[in-house]
């Protein structure tokens, strides 16, 4: 091998090219940035380092939790079904001794318009709707379910090299240290860039000849002899010129400050102070590259250039900077609930200094921790868990692939959701078991495959619009959930207590049309408003269940009170309306199936059950958040379509016939009696769930502070106090130019017309 430099940044997560000397192992997949070699293989296909990443890719990713949550409220809907099917089956029969046409028909009835069909469907729309819309903020969904995990998500771990960082080498001139009086600043820099090749260049001599205002200024004004480019052996570069406008034969050299530093034979206190310095840079994540220059006695040719004495003129601090967004990008996520956790392929003073310099608190580990051994002694020392562990830290340095697989797996086996981003191949097998893998900008194919979601613009910005897109895609489909199951419970229940009470059969084309306008209304929910949530969203079905089956009794009641008012007493007949199940021969005999009260009930069950969303998709109160013009649209049609076949339907083979607009007015305003106040069982139910959290949120509300999901903790309470630390630790990091641009919130997100 011969001034072997390989880019493996794709692989481990390394900034700089790193020297390879005869005997190092090159990674399959890596990119030579200088030198040649002869090398042996040594491993193929799955032994080999990107053979080892894409196994643990292959191990498959978390459980499809979308799944799980459909597979539970459709077990919920159809045993309630189940129930009250039995039950009507052992009544009619044997006890009212139905016929077997009349029996049936009352079982589709519970099965037609209690088994909510169209979930799947909805739900599926609503992600692909707000799938669509994320695209539009450079965000490629490639999962679809992860869009309502995303709305979950807690901890987003985030790779450095490439997603955090710039993935490019710079200068922090603040930082360069001149030793010579002589030197400026500049002098110290232009020495270096002529140490440094101008074309074929590797990461530093890119870094170092791009910090001249002029890169032609590395070689302006002087006559090129011999150049020396870096190897491992010697770890420097070197030049010699002859300087046009003095005519003196110079040398200029850069490379590792400790052999810059024997090479300029420093002695005593200079010598401490370059091995100070150096320390300083390491410790804080710099790499250091020391800088000399030499005078070539006079008289030597070319072919000569003999050794001579070299003078330390300074020394150059390197690192690969934070992109500029993403300190904001940082404390936006925990603004809404979410912590963010580095892991990085570098080395523990780097991780530590791009975390010192974005804010986000250095408390981090070296990837030794995951060893057996020293993971059985963090837990002996520190009485936690690994996971627990990893849950308190701000990252982890020095990880490879397997690492940081096992990071994730850690997290989310302690119970959380767990997004992370990255570009390279080291991040796949991560970016796999994650909930979340994020993609980001000009990431490798092999991150782009296992990715959930890939990012078409640079940075971690897009990330916070997509996790409010998320929440409010998120909010929609609960919105929907409880609108399902409380329609099933009041459908279920409604036409049970009717068969029960009085014999009564709806006839199942009704039902069929009801539960088509239904569907047909609940379809527009995809791209309802609605108020996203401030901390992570999770499925709270035992809350949903609670407040679904308080909201279907309560709707159940309507219809019992509206059928007794209509059937068993002469209000309506007080006000003119004609009673045909009322036997004029005998006052004493009803009849309950009568083709008037099939519409009439059936009006009564579809206006009501219709503008039951307008209740289920507020936080609050139905009337404190607009729906969408499309969703107002599509009820208003739909309710148009259900009273003028109450009014003038007449179809014998139906068993319905029209009931005039007298009746229908009597329909319509009983049924706004029981809406103005539908919202006080769903506060009722609420309240019983989480008491505190509804009279503090409550308060908050008349005193006029801003809404959020009146039953979750606060966001500080929810991520816990290393969040909170993180918070504040990148708060007094942001100049304030940058709190200046934090201001673009939800709101001004919404005012973007994200929709």
């Amino acid at each position: 091998a011969e001034n072997v430099k390989a880019d493996q940044s794709a692989m481990t997560g390394e900034s700089l090219p790193v020297s390879k000397e005869k005997g190092d192992l090159l990674y399959s997949g890596c990119v030579i940035k200088m030198g040649e070699c002869e090398a042996l293989v040594v491993a193929t296909g799955p032994a080999t380092f990107f053979g080892r990443a894409a196994a643990l890719v292959d191990e498959g990713g978390p459980s499809n939790h979308f799944q799980i949550i459909l597979v539970r409220i459709g077990l919920f809907c159809v045993g309630l079904i189940t129930v009250f099917t039995v039950a009507i089956i052992v009544v009619m029969w044997p006890v009212f001794q139905y016929t077997f046409n009349r029996g049936i028909n009352n079982v589709l009835v519970l099965l037609i318009g209690g088994v909510p069909i169209a979930m799947p469907t909805v739900l599926s729309v609503t992600m692909s709707v707000g799938a669509h819309s994320l695209a539009k903020f450079k965000a490629i969904v490639t999962r679809i379910t992860a869009v309502e995990e995303m709305a979950g998500m807690d901890i987003l771990c985030s790779d450095k090299t490439g997603t955090l960082t710039k993935n490019k080498l710079e200068i922090n001139l603040d930082m360069l240290i001149s030793y010579l009086k002589e030197y400026t600043i500049h002098d110290v820099m232009l020495m270096a860039a002529r140490a440094a090749r101008t074309e074929n260049q590797d990461a530093i001599d890119f870094a170092i000849v791009n910090q001249l205002g002029d890169p032609s200024e590395a070689r302006k004004d002087i006559k090129e002899l011999h150049f020396m480019p870096f190897d491992p052996i010697s770890k420097r570069t070197q030049i010699t010129y002859v300087d046009e406008a003095t005519g003196k034969t110079m040398r200029s050299s850069k490379g590792a400050p400790q052999v810059i530093r024997d090479l300029c034979k420093a002695e005593g206190e200079f010598k401490e102070d370059i091995d100070q310095a150096i320390d300083d840079f390491a410790g804080s994540g710099y790499r250091a590259l020391g800088v000399c220059v030499a005078e070539v006695p006079e008289g030597t040719t070319s072919e000569e250039l003999p050794d001579c004495d070299w003078t330390f003129i300074g020394m150059i601090p390197i690192y690969d900077p934070p992109r500029d967004d993403s300190a904001e990008t940082i404390k936006k996520a925990l603004d809404l609930g979410v912590q963010v956790k580095m892991i990085t392929g570098d080395q523990l003073a780097i991780g530590k200094e791009t975390a010192r310099l974005l804010g986000m608190g250095t408390n981090m580990y070296n990837a030794d921790i995951l060893g057996a051994e020293k993971k059985r002694e963090v837990e002996m020392t520190t009485g936690q868990t690994m996971a627990e562990v990893l849950e308190g830290c701000d990252g982890v340095a020095g990880v490879m692939p397997e690492d940081k697989y096992e990071i994730v797996k850690e997290l989310i086996g302690n119970g959380h959701v767990v997004g992370m981003t990255g570009d390279g191949v080291n991040d796949a097998p991560a970016l796999k078991r994650a909930n979340i893998g994020v993609a980001v900008a000009d990431a490798t194919d092999a991150a782009r495959s296992a990715a959930d979601i890939v990012l078409t613009e640079s940075g971690l910005s897009v990330i916070i619009t997509a996790i409010i897109g998320a929440r409010k895609i998120f909010q929609r489909m609960k919105n929907y959930a409880l609108l399902a199951t409380a329609t099933t419970v009041r459908v279920v229940l409604s036409f049970s207590i009717l068969i029960f009470a009085w014999q009564y059969d709806q006839p199942p084309f009704l039902v069929l049309l009801l539960a088509l306008l239904n569907d047909g209304t609940i379809m527009t929910i995809s791209t309802d408003r609605v108020q996203p949530s401030k901390v992570p969203d999770k499925w709270r079905l035992g809350e949903i269940f609670f407040v679904a089956i308080t909201m279907g009794l309560y709707l159940t009641v309507s219809t019992l009170l509206f059928f007794h008012i209509v059937f068993e007493t002469s209000f309506p007949q007080s006000l003119g309306l004609e009673a045909p199940w009322l036997d004029p021969e005998s006052s004493d005999f009803r009849n309950p199936n009568a083709f008037m009260l099939h519409s009439l009930v059936y009006m009564q069950v579809s206006i009501s059950g219709q503008a039951l969303i307008f209740s289920t998709r507020s936080t609050t109160f139905w009337f404190m958040e607009r729906p969408s013009v499309l969703l107002m649209l599509a009820f208003v049609t739909a309710q148009l379509i259900c009273t003028f076949l109450g009014v003038y339907a007449d179809f014998g083979f139906t068993q319905i016939s029209g009931v005039g607009w007298g009746w229908a007015a009597f329909v319509w305003v009983y049924n706004l009696c029981w809406f103005v106040p539908i919202d006080i069982p769903k506060h009722f139910a609420k309240a019983l769930l989480h008491p505190e959290s509804w009279i503090r949120n409550r308060k908050d509300q008349f005193r006029g502070a801003r809404r959020t999901d009146p039953y979750r903790r606060n966001s500080i309470s929810s991520i816990g106090v290393d969040a909170a630390r993180q918070r504040a630790s990148i708060e007094s990091t942001l100049t304030a130019q940058h709190r200046n641009s934090l201001n673009l919130t939800i709101q001004e997100l919404e005012a973007k017309k994200y929709r």
